[in-house]
């Protein structure tokens, strides 16, 4: 056998093997990455380091982009709404360093909690999302539904023997859960003691994200009760970032600068 055809059958034969060793690793990128990082590996003259470390990388960088694809997914967010995309100069009031202290995710690690509190429109809902977002990006499973919605939830564990204390332990996997429009719809007295008990199984143990369109002093109107809806405050803002939103609505400002740009007596 020539020397040519000897190189040539070796290098088939690596080829299978790490084709082998990627599927039993599962890492599919590994299969995908590895002859052509391998010929640039030798035109630049990396050293076996180098080499190993540049496709190591590019299987993490894939991994890690395909588990903060499903995280988003699993979190069930109404739209996609990116913090880059929020306009911070129509919330002149918003303190730009709490916004950035929060985006960098260290309050999750530490089971801290965010309330924002404004009228409608006001883009609550949209900064809840962003946060979720880059809270997926930054690994942390999260979850994202209206105050009805948990409610609803939680209300049909209850209605399961058992089936409440098992729902609160599953959700102790999602590092942050995000309750939207809280306030929107009162709550009777069942679904003000289930709310109370998910608040509670939180408390610094993971965070929660809140937004109302009701300030504290109001929250006895949502939980007809003063009395749970004191004790739940406490335990919400004990470890917390409060932000108040306020202004125009996104959605008045939207349509008032439509109506404007097509009317024809508009100089």
């Amino acid at each position: 056998m020539s020397l040519t055809a000897s190189r040539a059958n070796s290098s088939e034969k690596i080829g299978s093997t790490l084709a082998h060793l990627a599927r039993a690793m599962k890492t599919p990128t590994i299969a995908k990455v590895w002859q052509q990082l391998a010929d640039t590996a030798r035109d630049e003259g990396w050293s076996h380091e180098e080499y190993l470390a540049a496709v190591l990388q590019r299987q993490v960088a894939d991994r890690e982009a395909n588990g903060t694809a499903l995280r988003i997914q699993s979190a069930r967010f109404p739209s996609r709404k990116t913090i880059e995309d929020f306009n911070p100069d129509h919330q002149p009031a918003l303190r730009r360093d709490v916004l950035a202290h929060l985006v960098n995710m260290s309050f999750v690690p530490k089971a801290d909690n965010v309330i924002l509190l404004g009228p409608p429109g006001v883009g609550k809902t949209h900064l809840a999302i962003g946060l979720g977002i880059k809270a997926c990006q930054a690994g942390h499973p999260v979850l994202f539904d209206t105050a009805a919605g948990w409610v609803n939830r939680l209300t049909a564990a209850h209605q399961r023997h058992g089936g409440l204390e098992t729902e609160i332990k599953r959700l102790r996997r999602y590092r942050l859960l995000i309750i939207d429009e809280l306030g929107y719809l009162p709550f009777d007295a069942d679904a003000a003691n289930l709310f109370f008990q998910l608040v509670a199984s939180r408390y610094e143990q993971g965070s929660l994200l809140i937004t109302s369109n009701l300030a504290f002093s109001r929250w006895g109107e949502i939980f007809a009760d003063d009395t749970i809806a004191a004790a739940m405050i406490d335990r919400l803002v004990h470890h917390a970032e409060v932000l108040t939103l306020d202004g125009e609505s996104f959605r008045t400002r939207a349509r008032r600068e439509l109506l404007e740009t097509t009317d024809p007596t508009t100089p």
